[in-house]
């Protein structure tokens, strides 16, 4: 079994081009040992808050903070049950929150989390935010989005672009915090393989940047230079949205062994199984009218019989009748008897869910690379000469790399434009806040 020691990560987050905070949140748990590592795996943690003032940023803070810390604490239930009530009481400890402060009516978030365990990959979901697996040149959804565009695709017969023009893409019909109780949707353990990427995102990555895209530049880069080239991508775009994503690649120490001897997960602490109605025990009734009547004609024949049959018929009739009250006694405590628990279990091998959701060939091609030089040309006006200049040649160089089928060439190429974007973007920033920070502070300007 594996020791989880091979695993490569890396996670960015930014505010994007138009907000004035950023909140989204992520987080990363990474195990101390072999034996943390098999029995609670790595878990990585998006969450893309929502709500006015600073409500969002506050409840995917918690998201962040407490469900890794409440999981890591449950040391006696199985990981697909612990997940489960991890995210659950943390979204009621939102709720609460929510409903105490008035600046945090309605307060919510997203929270998606993935966690790598010898069994395989694990999620645990509720929003838009996604997680994704590239294995070789195919990339797949691994969570679903709850959100209306997603409902009106699969629910409603619309094609994928007939559902983004029919709805806005922000509206999602599940998140923590609004409500007591949230469903939380579990899928996995999905198999591991050596090499294996695993993307978790904000939709202000998904939201700007292909599935495929994301799946090309996981599979051709590691995971320091995919998620900053994912992130410089969004950046390109408009990135009208906070940016997270996390990308973790698997080594050969993460591969999914499964055994048959494995102990199998149970998946509830134990419900109630209570039927509908109370269903009537009809052969006992009539085994309760059966020994009653007999009891009866026993009885009456006592009464009128001499001789041996006298003792014979008075015990027919007390066994008869004792019969009768028995067998009345027990339809009577069926129908007050609590069933008992009942705990599920999953069984080695089989998963939770019905994932993936999709998936798509992100083989490089040169459509799928023409968007990126198209996206990269059209920031190049808004550089500086100097970084206007490298952007330009490098363009070229990324096209002439793509005419000579080199397209991995062009992806490292795309990659130097993209972090040089990136680094402008930065430094404008950092310039924006002096002066800004200058103006509220005349003294820093004043002549010594």
């Amino acid at each position: 079994m594996g020791k989880g020691t091979t695993l490569v990560h890396c996670d960015r987050t930014d505010i994007g081009r138009r907000r004035l905070k950023n909140q989204d949140s992520k987080a990363v748990l990474p195990p101390s040992s072999p034996q943390q590592y098999r029995t609670r795996g790595w878990l990585f943690l998006v969450a893309d808050g929502m709500g006015a003032h600073a409500a969002g940023e506050m409840a995917s803070a918690i998201a962040a903070e407490r469900v890794p810390l409440l999981y890591e604490k449950d040391t006696q239930r199985s990981p697909p049950l612990k997940l489960r009530h991890s995210i659950e009481h943390v979204n009621t400890e939102i709720n609460a929150q929510g409903e105490s402060v008035s600046e945090c009516k309605g307060m919510g978030t997203t929270c998606t989390v993935l966690a790598i365990l010898p069994r395989g990959a694990l999620v645990g979901h509720i929003g838009d935010s996604r997680v994704y697996r590239i294995r070789g040149r195919t990339v797949e959804q691994l969570s679903r989005d709850h959100s209306l565009v997603w409902e009106l695709e699969t629910a409603g017969g619309m094609t994928r672009e007939q559902a983004a023009g029919a709805a806005p893409k922000n509206i999602i019909t599940r998140s923590m915090g609004p409500h007591p109780r949230v469903d939380v949707d579990i899928e996995g353990p999905f198999p591991i393989e050596e090499n294996d990427v695993f993307v978790l995102c904000s939709d202000g990555l998904s939201g700007q940047v292909a599935d495929e895209e994301i799946g090309l530049f996981a599979t051709e880069l590691d995971p320091r230079d995919s998620a900053a080239a994912l992130l410089g991508l969004s950046l390109v775009r408009g990135a009208p949205d906070n940016v997270t994503v996390i990308v973790a690649r698997a080594g050969a120490e993460e591969v999914s062994k499964t055994l048959p001897s494995d102990e199998q997960w149970p998946i509830n602490d134990g419900e109630i199984i209570r039927p509908k109605g109370h269903p009537i025990p009809w052969k006992m009734l009539v085994a309760c009218g059966v020994s009653f009547f007999l009891s009866l004609v026993f009885f009456s024949n006592w009464r009128t019989s001499a001789g041996l049959m006298t003792p014979i018929l008075m015990i027919a009739t007390a066994c008869a009748g004792f019969l009768a009250f028995a067998t009345l006694m027990a339809v009577f405590l069926k129908f007050l008897s609590t069933p008992s628990p009942r705990v599920r279990v999953l069984p080695v091998g089989k998963l939770l869910g019905k994932g993936p959701y999709r998936s798509y060939d992100c083989s490089p091609t040169e459509p799928l690379l023409e968007g990126i030089v198209t996206s990269l040309e059209g920031a190049v006006d808004t550089l500086g000469e100097a970084d206007r200049e490298r952007t330009v040649e490098i363009v070229t160089r990324m096209r002439q790399h793509v005419a000579d089928g080199r397209f991995h060439e062009a992806v490292v190429a795309a990659t130097e434009g993209l972090a040089l974007y990136t680094h402008w973007l930065e430094a404008k920033r950092r310039s924006e806040a002096d002066v800004t920070h200058g103006k509220e502070n005349p003294s820093l300007h004043r002549p010594a």
